[in-house]
């Protein structure tokens, strides 16, 4: 039933059903092994119209040794729905809050009760699962669970329910109906939550784009600046002589260039900083008023006004990555 359901300890499964000998028939499997492995388990019953969730005591008796046999202690009515007062949904969100709730699984119910019982849970954002024929398999992805090695258990919980059915080895024959064999396996169809948008599946508007271009171009004009500013600084070690501002300029640009295009996924911000960027060294290149120069002649200066280009025009060109879904 997935990680949710089927690691047992630390488990909290809420079941929802719509009358007395609904849980062992459709889900005492589930429930005995679920609590074998160390879950907890809360079931609650739907209440007949005009009705307060209350059973009678005899009926009471029935449900506590029927559970008993699954290793369940703990069960309650639910109130009848209200559309004013919302008794219904109230019901079950503090049910779901109060058991710490992990799951919730759903038998045969109201229309009604099968809706605010999976808003509940989905509202929570817990996974909701429908009890659902094997034999649907073959036309709806299922998830079965085998639950053989509490068949015994399953059947004991059936034979408290004499007026619904009559257990016979492994088979129950329904009260004026048919005999059915009891399955060691039972099925669910799963509904998980509607998911949210991380925040990089939210759809990209006009603004952010041109936010974003604004910022691109104005990280290459800074890099810009600060790489020519800087490229002719040098440390001297004995009779070499190590260009570190060059190198430490030369790194930083081809760090933001292969860093935008890597985490923006596309060349349109890459391509804006590079431009701020070439620019930027170009215009610090040329000769001022004074007749200072911030690029001089020389090796270092060409390299730095060459290689920017070409780490540019090789993040530009290199092919998108396909993201392995």
């Amino acid at each position: 039933m997935g990680p949710m359901v089927m690691s047992g300890s630390g488990e909290s499964i809420v079941f929802v059903h719509g009358h007395p000998g609904d849980e062992s028939w459709l889900t005492g499997g589930t429930i005995a092994r679920l609590n074998g492995d160390g879950a907890t388990s809360l079931v609650l019953y739907e209440a007949d119209a005009e009705s307060d969730g209350s059973l009678a005591p005899a009926v009471g008796a029935t449900v506590t040794a029927a559970l008993g046999e699954l290793g369940v202690t703990r069960w309650r009515g639910l109130p009848a729905a209200s559309a004013a007062e919302r008794g219904l949904a109230d019901a079950l969100t503090e049910a779901l809050a109060e058991e710490w709730a992990t799951a919730v699984v759903i038998g045969t119910v109201s229309d009604a009760l099968r809706l605010d019982a999976t808003a509940a849970a989905h509202a929570a954002r817990l996974p909701v699962f429908l009890c659902r024929r094997v034999a649907d398999a073959a036309v709806q992805r299922l998830v079965a669970i085998d639950v053989s090695d509490h068949l015994e258990q399953k059947l004991r919980a059936l034979a408290h329910f004499p007026s619904r059915w009559q257990v016979e080895g492994t088979a129950v024959t329904v009260a004026g109906g048919p005999t059915a064999p009891v399955s060691g396996s039972e099925a669910f169809a799963r509904l998980d939550p509607p998911r949210t948008l991380q925040a990089a599946e939210v759809p990209t508007t006009m603004l952010n784009r041109v936010l974003a271009g604004v910022l691109g171009v104005l990280a290459g004009v800074t890099f810009g600046v600060l790489g020519t500013l800087a490229h002719q600084s040098a440390a001297v070690i004995g009779p070499v002589t190590i260009p570190v501002g060059l190198i430490l300029a030369l790194v930083a640009v081809s760090a933001l260039l292969v860093g935008l295009r890597l985490v923006l996924g596309n060349r349109t911000v890459a391509l804006l900083a590079a431009t701020g960027l070439l620019i930027t060294i170009f215009l610090l290149s040329l000769r001022g008023a004074g007749g200072s120069v911030l690029v001089p002649a020389g090796l270092t200066g060409t390299l730095w006004t060459v290689v920017p280009a070409l780490v540019a025009a090789l993040v530009l060109a290199w092919p998108k990555i396909p993201t392995r879904r």
